[in-house]
């Protein structure tokens, strides 16, 4: 029977831009319930020294990762390039291409060759990119539709789409990619809404053990769900339906929070919505993909990642934060 396994993808440390030492951060992310965590600093491969170890009694299980960071001139504009190598099994040096396409796939491409999996990050950062360029794409496995920092533009504006609108471009396109959230952390002292503080978004895995080959591999087949702060006590798909139940757990003692599913088709159009508990939900046959968004009274969403149907229909289900909900403030390990 496999198991929710609770991560962040997206971490920085002292060894690029972050302000914590590697060892501490990953302390925070254990004493905070992360099951495994994924350091993925600027241009270098964060490996801590356990022995033989992946993990300790201080630490999550520990994945190889780096964020593959470039940037390229596009009429005299600085356009960034962040892709996440996750599970990478070498440094990935950068690569710049000819233009944006051309650049993100050669980075994808590259973080594939050392063995990873690729994550195009935070999409609306410096308005970098469009769908019309992510769709020209190949080989990533998922795109960040909440990023925890609050300049990495979300949530769009009136004349761009956000991070959720993007990715049902892509999707209505025909390609599959799973949408992730992470928090992206650089800040472990002070902790405000302007910094880029842990503990604001993460993936649930759903392994068959808790290994990083298990964990690596259900991310690969879209196994988990993405998360600002509600969690799922049960997922099951089929090639007709799929069957959620949402978990009220003992943050919730009074029972009082209610729940929004909102069942999302090609193009981002609002099939069906639901105040229920448990959902289940049969496919329908003239969509070419869908997703859901599951939204709680208390500002919180969680995704559940794509099922291809009939091949090209896919179930997706994604949960970020609601733009004016503050985050509750975690409290940083002594030194």
């Amino acid at each position: 029977m496999k198991t929710f396994y609770k991560g962040n993808i997206h971490t920085h440390t002292t060894k690029s831009d972050g302000d914590e030492d590697p060892i501490k951060v990953t302390e925070w992310y254990k004493a905070h319930g992360y099951d495994f965590l994924v350091l993925t600093d600027h241009n270098h491969r964060t490996i801590l020294d356990y022995g033989n170890q992946t993990e300790t009694p201080e630490t999550p299980l520990m994945i190889p990762g780096e964020e593959v960071t470039i940037s390229i001139q596009n009429n005299d504009v600085a356009i960034p390039i962040h892709i996440n190598g996750i599970g990478i099994q070498r440094l990935i040096e950068p690569i710049e291409g000819d233009d944006v396409v051309s650049t993100i796939q050669a980075n994808i491409d590259s973080i594939k060759a050392a063995g990873g999996i690729a994550s195009i990050n935070h999409p609306n950062y410096k308005w970098a990119y469009t769908i019309g360029e992510l769709i020209q794409v190949n080989g990533a496995t998922a795109i960040e539709v909440f990023n925890g920092i609050h300049d990495t533009n979300v949530y769009g504006s009136k004349t761009r789409p956000s991070s959720e609108q993007i990715w049902d471009g892509i999707l209505s396109s025909g390609k599959l990619i799973y949408g992730v959230a992470a928090d992206d952390s650089h800040h472990y002292h002070d902790f405000t809404p302007k910094m880029a503080n842990p503990g604001r978004g993460w993936i649930c895995v759903q392994a068959e053990s808790f290994s990083q080959s298990s964990i690596m591999e259900s991310i690969r087949n879209g196994d988990f769900y993405a998360s600002t702060g509600v969690y799922l006590d049960e997922l099951n798909r089929s090639d007709t339906s799929f069957n959620i139940t949402i978990g009220t757990g003992e943050d919730d003692p009074l029972k009082s929070t209610e729940y929004v599913t909102t069942i999302t088709g090609n193009g981002g159009r609002i099939l069906t919505e639901t105040d229920a508990l448990n959902i289940n939900y049969e496919l329908p046959a003239n969509e070419s993909y869908i997703r859901a968004t599951i939204t709680s009274s208390g500002g919180f969403k969680v995704v559940i990642e794509p099922d291809l149907i009939a091949l090209i229909a896919v179930l997706l289900i994604s949960l970020s934060e609601y733009p004016n909900t503050q985050v509750p403030t975690p409290i940083m390990l002594k030194s």
